[in-house]
């Protein structure tokens, strides 16, 4: 059995295929977190999409029951005005 150098080319290809190995495996590695990531980053904007979209009728609403109320608060001093001024 013959003992192989360290500078031998075959050797040298062994090497870079093992480095290269442990480097896609880091790599895999590093993309299933990305990919993790990822799919938590949509869960919470459709999620914020979901809360945004809730608020956008709540502000309705209120707008709504605003308007109704400065128009019966216009209503009523209006009546008012007009009693008093039957009083006198």
């Amino acid at each position: 059995m013959e003992h192989q150098r360290a500078d031998d080319p075959s050797m040298q290809t062994v090497r870079e295929l093992a480095t290269h190995s442990a480097d896609i495996r880091h790599l895999r590695t590093d993309m299933d977190k990305m990919t993790k990531d990822v799919e938590e980053i949509k869960a919470a904007i459709i999620e914020r999409g979901k809360t945004l979209a809730e608020a956008k009728g709540g502000w309705k609403l209120v707008v709504m029951v605003g308007g109704i109320g400065a128009s019966v608060a216009t209503f009523v001093a209006w009546a008012v005005d007009m009693l008093d001024g039957k009083l006198n």
